[in-house]
């Protein structure tokens, strides 16, 4: 009947007029996030205390114990509602005070190459020196053999794919050869590796990261040299002037130690027993001041919480911002905290992580089903203005993937990854080289969608609470 079509027509205008005033609340609500944390954010004076008053913090070191206390007693100044440790043990690799690599050429003459040691090599117990063989894949190692491999050092030279939009496809690719080409090249007789930096920048600088032994396999030292001198070591040796490799290494495992992951709370007011976390991690290796890697993570999520308290935005929910140890060798952080959350039958509702630099965002990269997916995609419009434009199905992050359960909806911030492998695992990898406004401009985004999931909820196996 007319009557009923009049009442319907009037029944959807009621919805979109409401629906049209929520996003003119919740886009005054993001600009007013982003104007708040533009203005008068602590991120970068965070992130430059983080990294010239505690500096670089692997995991097991001094200045790590020292970036826990900087976390606590941060958290304590921005007046969260609870504030406390977690405690695990964790790996304690020391890279020494000897890194030494060097090649002599026909004529006799020594060249020094920039390096430095994989974490977790072992040292070289003296000099070591050996024949050079290079490899340019995995296939080459199968191909030469023990015939060809035994008793020299192998060169491990694969180049990140210049032609990934993405640099972190480029780094997935041949980040391989870092982790594993040690325990693969002694199955062959190798005696020590070495592996071309992961970066895209032809430079002269190393850069380091994690690799791991079998437990079955001898350990052999494991180096990473600059592209530069990669380049030149192969150009050698396809003239066939490379005539002997010495290599010294004084790095050495320690005994595992005690540290802590830490964890502040602002209680929800409707739902306290739904948990929304922001994360990154404490921990960073050993040379640079770990910036981007994650310094800016970890300040980009408290700034989450220190927003929400000084815009006075009561959540809903909980809101939880972890500081991780020990991503960078072991992800043990990332282990212990989704043990003690199943252990605590805890329920979290969304979990985000920012570990990708402290560049312009670009968008999220969401690991949820496709219930969330699309319901995270209605966002995408609020943050259009903010030119983030990524909200697509994808790899969320180290420390909140142990959370994952098929229910949990496990986000990460996709910030411009064109530079971050400039700085990644370097001594490049400082303050100076954080951009304040990018580095806000994050902060703003992760508070934003934080901010939106919190009012909304987010549908899982139940249907969303409002």
């Amino acid at each position: 009947s007319k009557k009923m079509i009049k009442y319907l027509l009037k029944i959807n205008l009621i919805l979109l007029s409401t629906q049209l005033i929520a996003q003119i609340n919740d886009s005054t609500q993001l600009r007013a996030i982003y104007t708040y944390n533009l203005t008068q954010g602590n991120c970068y004076e965070n992130l430059r205390s983080l990294c010239k008053d505690v500096g670089n913090r692997l995991s097991g070191s001094h200045s790590a114990q020292k970036a826990v206390e900087w976390a606590a007693l941060l958290m304590e100044k921005t007046k969260l509602d609870t504030i406390y440790f977690q405690r695990i043990m964790v790996p304690h690799w020391v890279r020494g005070k000897t890194e030494l690599v060097s090649w002599k050429n026909k004529k006799g003459s020594i060249v020094n190459v920039n390096c430095t040691a994989l974490g977790g090599s072992v040292g070289t117990n003296g000099v070591l020196k050996g024949d050079l063989i290079e490899i340019n894949n995995w296939n080459q190692l199968e191909e030469y053999g023990e015939k060809l491999i035994k008793g020299k050092i192998v060169f491990f030279n694969r180049p990140m794919n210049p032609t990934y939009i993405s640099t972190g496809m480029a780094y997935g690719n041949c980040v391989d050869q870092r982790h594993n080409g040690a325990s693969r090249a002694v199955e062959y007789g190798a005696i020590a590796v070495i592996v071309r930096s992961m970066t895209l920048k032809f430079d002269k600088n190393p850069h380091t990261g994690s690799m791991s032994y079998t437990d079955s396999t001898k350990k052999i030292p494991a180096v990473a040299i600059s592209t530069k001198d990669a380049h030149d070591l192969s150009e050698a040796l396809k003239i066939n002037n490379v005539k002997s490799l010495s290599l010294e290494l004084s790095c050495k495992q320690l005994p595992d130690t005690v540290s802590y992951n830490v964890i502040g709370e602002i209680k929800g007011s409707k739902f306290p027993e739904e948990i929304i976390l922001v994360g990154g991690h404490l921990d960073s290796w050993d040379i640079g001041e770990g910036a981007h890697d994650d310094g800016a993570g970890v300040v980009q999520s408290l700034q989450v919480l220190e927003t929400f308290k000084k815009m006075n935005i009561k959540p809903k929910r909980t809101l939880r911002c972890v500081m991780y140890m020990n991503e960078e060798n072991g992800n043990r952080g990332g282990e212990h905290y989704a043990n003690m959350v199943r252990n605590n039958s805890e329920k979290h509702l969304f979990a985000l992580e920012s570990d990708r630099g402290g560049f312009s965002p670009r968008g999220f990269s969401i690991d949820g089903n496709k219930l969330q997916l699309e319901y995270l995609q209605t966002f995408k419009n609020l943050f259009e203005p903010y030119q983030l434009h990524i909200f697509s199905k994808g790899y969320s992050g180290v420390d909140i993937g142990p959370l994952k359960d098929g229910k949990l909806c496990l986000v990460g911030l996709v910030p411009d990854s064109q530079r971050y492998f400039d700085y990644h695992h370097s001594k490049e990898d400082v303050f100076e080289n954080v951009h304040k406004r990018e580095l806000e401009l994050g902060a703003s985004a992760i508070t934003s969608i934080v901010y939106l999931v919190d009012k909304y909820g987010l549908p899982s196996s139940e249907s969303i609470k409002k």
